[in-house]
């Protein structure tokens, strides 16, 4: 029984040694409505490819796990209703059932480590979240990363979420944290967290190589390239800070956490800034898909590239 499948331009990208980056595809079924999501899939895609790299759309079709869509199936995924959101937990269950789901960031790693993909574009990671001292909300990003061997490049976790012990699970596993271009941790829609980053480094290929130098060194897990989000399109951190604090007070007013909080929270927070941080959701997204696939083609010019599983599905 096949459960992963590559799509034939991946395929052939990993067969001739081409630079190949992950996206996830929860961005298409819980992040944007109809046909905005499709949109904004394809302006991913296309940014990848503008790059030099091909684009790997990962997500859970009829209880297949595709690393790649066609251009159909990313249609078809952006109109889909009850579409699962995987993560480690119940990746093996929907496919187990048969079901159609999104992967996240730590279901698409998974994905992409399987298929021979060292690289990973997304938006912001998951990780601890406010008040986790009392609900143990911390998202499973955060083990997936210090586990399997992808370089993920996200503009920082998301900022609703308490950045700073984020920071210090992250150092906790051993994850590499490297803010692009800057020495300060980016925060999502703002450059700055306020926070100064463990490590910089301001050229993909020394991105590249340290990826391989920890791959030579036998250590378990990836790392994360913090991206600041592009100057002109950020919300910065001090308007940002309020705007946060009256979502997480309305959240905690209506009862709502778990899976349900970062949803509500995202949706909170795009009505009170009246779209901007939707739109400063997509700027930042492109611009690490743009570096993703920098980092990607630098990475097949090395040596000891992960064994690609093209042509052999699992």
């Amino acid at each position: 029984m096949t459960i992963l499948t590559l799509s034939p331009a991946v395929a052939q990208a990993l067969r001739q040694n081409r630079p190949v980056v992950a996206l996830e595809s929860t961005i298409i079924t819980h992040g944007m409505p109809w046909p905005q999501n499709l949109d904004i899939a394809r302006r991913i895609e296309a940014v990848v490819r503008e790059n030099g790299a091909e684009p790997a759309t990962v997500a859970v079709i009829d209880g297949t796990l595709h690393v790649g869509l066609e251009d159909a199936q990313i249609e078809a995924l952006a109109q889909a209703r009850h579409v699962a959101k995987l993560s480690r937990a119940d990746l093996a269950v929907c496919m187990a059932a048969g079901r159609t789901g999104a992967t996240t960031v730590a279901a698409t790693m998974i994905a992409a480590a399987s298929a021979g993909i060292e690289v990973f574009a997304t938006g912001g990671i998951g990780g601890v979240h406010r008040g986790a001292e009392q609900s143990f909300d911390v998202s499973a990003d955060l083990q997936e990363l210090s586990q399997s061997p992808v370089t993920v490049v996200a503009a920082g976790a998301k900022a609703i979420l308490d950045l700073p012990k984020t920071l210090e699970v992250l150092e906790t596993l051993g994850v590499p944290v490297i803010a692009f271009g800057q020495d300060m941790l980016p925060a999502f829609w703002s450059r700055s967290a306020g926070l100064r980053a463990p490590l910089r480094m301001d050229d993909p290929a020394e991105i590249a190589r340290a990826h391989r130098m920890r791959g030579r060194l036998d250590l378990p897990g990836g790392q994360l390239v913090a991206n600041p989000i592009p100057a002109e399109a950020e919300i910065p951190r001090a308007e940002m800070l309020p705007v946060i604090g009256r979502a997480m007070q309305d959240a905690e007013d209506h009862g709502i956490s778990g899976k349900d909080l970062t949803p509500y929270l995202l949706q909170r927070i795009f009505e009170l800034t009246e779209g901007r941080s939707l739109d400063a959701n997509v700027a930042l997204v492109l611009n690490n898909a743009a570096l993703g696939a920098r980092i990607a083609a630098e990475m097949v010019s090395l040596p000891g590239g992960a064994a690609t599983r093209a042509g052999t599905p699992l």
